[in-house]
């Protein structure tokens, strides 16, 4: 598969907006700083593909005018002392490439994330100075069909999930020609952005310690070498009650509590799996990164539309022995307590223990960069992230809904998301990478453990 990339230009906003250095909260400082990519494919009518440039221009101009509104995308990142960030909101703009490629939509199969992905995503060079680099790159691929993909990287250091995706969806509605819906809310000191520190943390925060790492090894750098494949798992809505039936057979909390929910139960059953199928020893620590909303739990909640990261990063941990032979319930309890800490005041004591670090170094995790900084979540640790609530579906510019849409690639081991099934009957489909010497056992472990009908 051939793809020339035939354009790019810088899209900025099409009024004038606030110019100035934005302070950035704790979270948007730590863990991914690199950009999250997403693709959608679509099959747009003939009418949308005459004249030949109609797609780009329509594109163009939305984007330029939705940026009035979420003016911090076209600024740009740059370094404080100790390893900070600050945004520049400067209007330098967001990159539009427009590419076109030889092949089929057809060729690409079921749409399995493959490495063909790669060329219809943008890439960055992040050997260029962040102060140059664009917070969110688009990306227009036209096929020999007519059929186009979209896709978009954005900067996690930026926004997270829900943030990124009220920006695609207003930008969608100016597109269609609608007024916009909703809009974002900028000011990130209502998470203390740039406030100095004023106390200490009041809690333990497991979370910024450094993983467990394999029982007789001194450093993650032997596993986070090893070949990694992706695989997309698909769960029915049957298997879906099954793994929560299963979990809630056998409780762990006092039985008046809630029954464990299907985030609780699935990224158990993905951890117990992944125990097994890396022949863990029995007495293993292990861990398993859990990403936390925080707009519901703080007290006052976020302002609607909250526009940056509003999640908190904690850790459920276990050994893998005990993980394995008792029930799918003990490793849904772990994930519950852990999810359960995370309260207001909790996450104002994670806020005062970054504040209070001379050097955020060590907490962030740049993939794109190849380093060795930040923490390794691979074996025998993994993350398991939900977008399952996310409205990643249904993308319409005006020229119809999206005939598929899936993350980007990614190729560090122990990364997995759970996204809602795409016919939206309550199938979800898990989105994994996992060290390729271990996969076909993780999927043979990972369904031959669901009791379904």
């Amino acid at each position: 598969m051939n793809v020339t990339l035939n354009s790019s230009c810088l899209v900025q906003p099409a009024a004038p907006t606030w110019i100035g250095l934005m302070p950035l909260t704790e979270s948007d400082q730590i863990g991914v700083l690199s950009h999250v990519p997403t693709i959608y494919f679509y099959s747009p009518s003939k009418n949308f593909l005459t004249p030949k440039d109609t797609i780009f221009t329509t594109l163009k101009t939305s984007l330029s005018k939705v940026l009035v509104h979420f003016y911090p995308l076209a600024g740009r990142l740059h370094w404080l002392d100790g390893s900070r960030l600050e945004l520049d909101c400067n209007n330098k703009g967001v990159q539009l490439i427009e590419a076109s490629c030889d092949a089929k939509l057809d060729d690409l199969g079921d749409f399995t994330p493959s490495h063909n992905f790669h060329y219809l995503i943008p890439q960055i060079d992040y050997k260029a100075p962040i102060e140059e680099i664009p917070l969110l790159i688009v990306q227009l691929t036209k096929f020999s069909c007519g059929s186009i993909t979209l896709s978009y990287t954005i900067s996690h250091a930026v926004v997270d999930g829900q943030s990124a995706l009220h920006f695609i969806s207003e930008w969608a509605r100016l597109a269609r020609g609608e007024p916009l819906g909703i809009m974002p809310f900028l000011d990130r000191k209502v998470l203390r952005a740039g406030d100095p520190p004023t106390t200490q943390p009041r809690f333990q925060h497991e979370q910024f310690q450094p993983p467990p790492l394999l029982i007789g090894q001194s450093s993650s750098e032997n596993e986070s070498k090893k070949a990694t494949t992706i695989t997309m798992l698909k769960l029915s809505k049957s298997q879906v009650e099954a793994l929560k039936n299963e979990a809630n057979k056998t409780r762990f909390h006092d039985d008046s509590a809630r029954a464990y929910t299907r985030y609780e139960s699935i990224a158990g059953h993905i951890w117990r799996s992944a125990c097994k199928a890396r022949g863990h020893a029995h007495e293993q620590p292990t861990a398993v990164g859990i990403c936390v909303d925080i707009r519901k739990r703080m007290q006052p909640p976020l302002p609607e539309k909250f526009f940056g990261n509003a999640i908190v990063d904690v850790i459920a941990t276990g050994f893998s022995g005990e993980l394995v032979m008792r029930p799918l319930g003990y490793a849904a309890s772990r994930i519950r307590e852990t999810i359960d800490k995370v309260t207001s005041e909790y996450v104002h004591s994670a806020i005062d223990f970054l504040k209070n670090l001379k050097d955020l170094s060590m907490l962030q995790d740049i993939h794109a960069l190849r380093t060795n900084q930040g923490p390794f979540y691979g074996n025998p640790n993994l993350g398991v992230i939900s977008w399952m609530v996310l409205p990643l579906y249904g993308l319409d510019f005006g020229w119809g809904k999206e005939i598929f849409m899936a993350p980007g690639t990614h190729d560090c081991d122990g990364d997995s998301l759970i996204l809602p099934g795409y016919d939206v009957d309550g199938s979800l489909i898990v989105a994994l990478c996992l060290q390729a010497e271990s996969m076909e056992d993780f999927k043979k472990y990972f369904y031959d453990d669901i009791q379904s009908d």
